[in-house]
């Protein structure tokens, strides 16, 4: 079995990304499967476009995108991604990119759902003592338009592939900038992910 997780690369005024932080320090193998890791940008269909390359060029049984949601105190793991493409005019993305409210893809669905075992991962990352919840809103910047776009590419061409997404809080050290905004321990978002990981492998081999 063969998994593709992402992370993005720092956007705003932050120069890390607790996403990518948490990414690359995953081991390369996982309950005997291969784990690639790419770190793409925030940038409106270019993230999504990197992915696709990669799921193209790889084809995996997988695919697990994380991203930065600096006021969760939670590893949030998203069940649904929107149509919908939206940010504030003083956040754009890092190419400058705000888009006001369309679709991402005209005439697609409403909303996919997310075809990884949230559930199952969210129980095996609370089993690990580590703060865990299933979300219903990726919100409507870069990590939403990734989820959406990554489901509807294995939706329409690899329907044998799960996707999802997860979202992690800041790191401290990004927090210690934010006053009053919450954080969790780089070693913990590792353990979550893998935890996030395991429950997948583990759903493949029992169906």
């Amino acid at each position: 079995m063969n998994i593709l997780i992402t992370g993005f690369m720092p956007f705003g005024r932050e120069t890390v990304n607790s996403s990518y932080e948490a990414v690359k320090r995953l081991p390369q193998e996982i309950l005997g499967c291969r784990i690639r890791k790419l770190e793409i940008p925030v940038v409106f269909g270019e993230g999504a476009s990197m992915v696709f390359h990669a799921v193209r060029e790889e084809t995996p049984d997988a695919v697990l995108c994380v991203g930065q949601a600096g006021g969760r105190t939670a590893i949030s793991i998203e069940r649904v991604a929107l149509n919908l493409a939206e940010c504030r005019p003083d956040f754009p993305d890092n190419a400058g990119n705000c888009p006001g409210g369309e679709p991402i893809i005209p005439n697609g669905p409403a909303a996919y759902f997310a075809t990884l075992p949230v559930k199952e991962m969210e129980a095996r990352v609370l089993k690990l003592g580590i703060p865990a919840e299933l979300s219903c809103t990726a919100g409507t910047y870069v990590c939403n338009d990734v989820m959406y776009r990554l489901l509807h590419l294995l939706d329409h061409e690899y329907q044998g592939t799960r996707g999802g997404f997860v979202h992690v809080p800041y790191l401290p050290s990004q927090a210690a900038g934010h006053p009053g905004r919450p954080s969790m321990a780089e070693e913990d978002m590792v353990r979550g992910l893998e935890a996030c990981i395991e429950a997948v492998i583990l759903t493949h081999n029992a169906g």
